[in-house]
């Protein structure tokens, strides 16, 4: 199968060349070219469309390949510093925010859409997450001011992490009372704290080790491991690995480098792992256009359109809540906060490791993914105008 992602790799790099040449956002022109693969009946594309898009190579490339290394990338190059300046609204966004967002959804799906009660906390936990994949890639070439790039970066790696640990409630969920509310607040807390646990616990040791060897081969090498290694952990103990890597991530980022990492392994560490991310976002935008072929979206159009409007509205309510409790929080920003608050591939990846024999799975996917291309082609294309119109720079 090893020429499937060959073929796939040259695409997704083709597109990305293109994209660069013309000053676009690359995620948007590889989820476009996604999505024309997927639709246009190409003979020579059949087998690749029917592979690429199946369930389990999706969610095995999003969640087991290729996120933890997109994860650490993004946090090892936060500067701790910069954080911890912003740590009130990250904290607002990721844990407030996305509560909001997550019961907003969930209550309006509802009310307006006729969900039932566990298919609602279900789409509303999925759509709680801005995915970092999504957001890094297009805030970065936005050039940003860098504390609102830092808060937006932020709140996307860590509310993430505590989006998931709400699908997996969401997931058992079928009747809610004090107890089960009680019972889910003790398991979200257990979560997030064991995850914040091993995360620190990692990036402590691996930062340790570093300081002690002098080989930029080894230390990179040590990075791969020190991501993938905390993910797997955190998930065999049922937690949330997106949270550990996260926390290993920065951890390594700046304690790790100030007490151990020359130079030259800053220089080489930093160009490996961008590369890494590179061919990690390009492919999962294309695959994520590509998923189109396998989604039935059959009498589900006026459900699609309703949740669009749902999450929008979600959104914006939940930063202005959320951001109100911080009030050095300049007034252009939190437009752009919102509006830029996309959704990415991992919702979808959540959603496919879910059984077939899920009640309106099928109508949870079309809502899912119809969610995520919106942002990225509406959204994402439309943000540079919107940071110009705000005359934010």
């Amino acid at each position: 199968m090893i020429h499937y992602w060959l073929v796939l790799l040259a695409i997704a790099v083709a597109i990305a060349y293109v994209a660069d040449k013309t000053k676009q956002p690359y995620p948007t022109l590889l989820v476009i070219a996604g999505l024309l693969i997927g639709i246009l009946p190409i003979p020579a594309m059949h087998k690749l469309k029917d592979y690429i898009s199946s369930d389990h190579v999706f969610q095995t490339t999003v969640i087991l390949i290729f996120l933890s290394a997109l994860i650490g990338d993004a946090a090892i190059k936060l500067h701790f510093h910069e954080v911890k300046e912003s740590k009130r609204p990250i904290l607002l966004l990721s844990l407030l925010g996305t509560l909001i967002t997550f019961l907003l959804v969930a209550v309006m799906c509802s009310l307006f859409l006729g969900l039932s009660l566990q298919k609602s906390l279900v789409f509303g936990a999925l759509m709680a997450a801005t995915d970092p994949v999504s957001v890094l890639s297009i805030f970065k070439s936005l050039g940003l001011n860098s504390k609102l790039s830092t808060i937006v970066e932020g709140e996307s790696l860590a509310n993430d992490g505590v989006a998931v640990v709400l699908f997996k409630i969401a997931l058992v969920t079928t009747m809610l009372s004090m107890s089960s509310l009680m019972d889910g607040t003790l398991e979200f807390a257990k979560v997030v704290l064991g995850s914040m646990l091993i995360g620190i616990v990692g990036g402590f040791l691996a930062s340790r080790i570093t300081s002690r060897i002098d080989n930029y081969l080894v230390e990179i090498g040590l990075s791969i491991v020190l991501f993938y290694g905390v993910f797997e952990v955190a998930e065999m103990f049922h937690l949330s690995g997106v949270i550990s890597v996260v926390f290993a991530g920065i951890l390594l980022g700046t304690y790790g480098k100030n007490i151990g990492m020359s130079d030259t392994t800053l220089e080489k560490m930093d160009s490996f792992w961008e590369v890494i991310a590179f061919i990690g976002n390009a492919l999962i935008f294309l695959m994520v256009g590509l998923e189109i072929s396998n989604i039935d979206f059959t009498d589900k159009w006026q459900m699609i359109a309703g949740s669009i409007l749902i999450v929008l509205a979600a959104r914006f309510i939940a930063v202005y809540a959320s951001l109100s409790l911080d009030r050095s929080m300049p007034r252009a920003w939190k437009p752009i906060i919102a509006w830029g608050g996309l959704k990415g591939s991992l919702s979808i990846a959540l959603l496919l490791g879910v059984s077939p024999a899920f009640e309106g799975r099928d109508l949870l996917l079309a809502m899912t993914f119809s969610n995520v291309v919106f942002s990225l082609l509406v959204q994402g294309t439309t943000l540079s105008r919107l940071v110009t119109l705000l005359k934010v720079k």
